[in-house]
């Protein structure tokens, strides 16, 4: 990080728009309106990225700063103006986000959130949603809640032809409708109890003579309907298959502990019955075979992946920051640099030979008439 902060800055300037784009930015979100003792947005945001991603004190920060001869700043004064800077990083993100284009063809997406909490303390503090595009493995989208922001696909856009996969949060009868609504389609994991299934004709469908009909080690399908919270009816295809007993008695005990961990004694034995399959809602089209189906549902490990890669490498999941505004600062700041990371991997390895890319203000030829 002290590297690319200190001595490859303006290239690493390139990839957020260059630094004109950085601090029209800056004084739009009300994040730098003066300039005492830090002279430029830019001089702030390196400050920032030196305490959040390289993970140094505020002390430290204000000594780098001075050495390097950024600025000469106490971390008192660190405190006050980082604190401002929350709306600034998410409009910066909210760039970088913008040059993620859709690929050529069926796009899949892959939906999850998690947690971050800060130091000491064992309840959630903030929750992160990414939406992550599994054709180039880039986050495409980004959102931070507090701890009740409840996972759903209401909190991401929706593109027509697209395919978004979650887990069972996602799937309730209103994400569902909202995402056919828009054209794109969904593979998602459902709680039974709160989707009641209908034929296509419209009748009350029987999920458990269907699921026990399944052929050993064989995907099956079933068209089925639900009703949306406005009242429409949505098609789509219930696509199940019988997992392996080892599997299915790890998913058992798995239910039974969740059960009594949550208070319940009692355990509906169409729970023990539903943990021997996986079975997950789509409206896709048939063209999409079952097994396919279930193969990009399998795919959902990739964004798992993200997540422990954010925490692991970036340290996301335990934040060290006191305050509301810092704990905002500081984890939009690492999601920047996730960010920067996978335009670097993208951009920099794959395409451009020279490493970054050019500002729209570079010419590629002197222009004679306009030198």
């Amino acid at each position: 990080m002290r590297e690319w902060v200190e001595f490859q800055w303006p290239y690493l300037m390139s990839f957020l728009g260059g630094r004109r784009r950085v601090e029209a930015l800056a004084r739009e979100t009300r994040a730098f309106e003066r300039s005492r003792k830090i002279e430029r947005p830019e001089v702030l945001l390196q400050l920032i990225l030196m305490w959040a991603v390289a993970e140094r004190s505020l002390a430290d920060t204000a000594m780098i700063a001075a050495e390097a001869g950024l600025a000469e700043v106490s971390d008192v004064a660190l405190v006050k103006r980082f604190a401002k800077s929350g709306r600034w990083l998410a409009a910066l993100l909210s760039d970088l986000l913008g040059d993620t284009a859709p690929r050529v063809g069926m796009r899949v997406r892959l939906l999850d959130a998690t947690t971050v909490t800060r130091p000491g303390r064992q309840s959630t503090d903030q929750r992160l949603h990414l939406g992550l595009d599994l054709g180039s493995n880039r986050i495409d989208s980004v959102e931070l809640t507090d701890a009740k922001g409840a996972e759903g696909f209401d909190r991401f856009r929706v593109a027509p032809g697209e395919i978004l996969v979650g887990d069972r949060a996602y799937g309730t009868r209103g994400g569902m409708a909202k995402v056919a609504s828009g054209g794109a389609f969904f593979i998602v994991p459902f709680a039974w109890p709160r989707v009641p299934l209908m034929t296509a004709e419209g009748e009350p469908f029987s999920l458990w003579p269907a699921l026990r009909s399944l052929p050993e080690a064989r995907a099956g399908e079933f068209k089925v309907s639900f009703v949306a919270p406005d009242g429409q009816r949505i098609p789509a295809r219930l696509v199940a298959i019988r997992k392996s007993e080892p599997a299915a008695e790890a998913a058992r005990k798995k239910a039974l502990r969740s059960r009594t961990k949550h208070g319940n004694q009692s355990v509906d034995v169409r729970t023990v019955e539903a943990a021997g399959y996986l079975f997950v809602l789509t409206n896709a089209p048939e063209a999409l075979t079952a097994q396919s189906v279930l193969d990009l549902y399998r795919f959902r490990w990739q964004i798992e992946m993200k997540f422990k890669t954010l925490k692991s490498v970036l340290h996301l999941g335990t934040v060290p920051a006191r305050t509301d505004a810092a704990l905002q600062v500081y984890i939009l700041a690492k999601l920047l640099v996730a960010l920067l990371i996978d335009v670097f991997v993208e951009q920099a390895e794959s395409f451009s030979p020279w490493g970054y890319p050019l500002l729209p203000d570079q010419r590629l030829a002197h222009d004679a008439a306009h030198p």
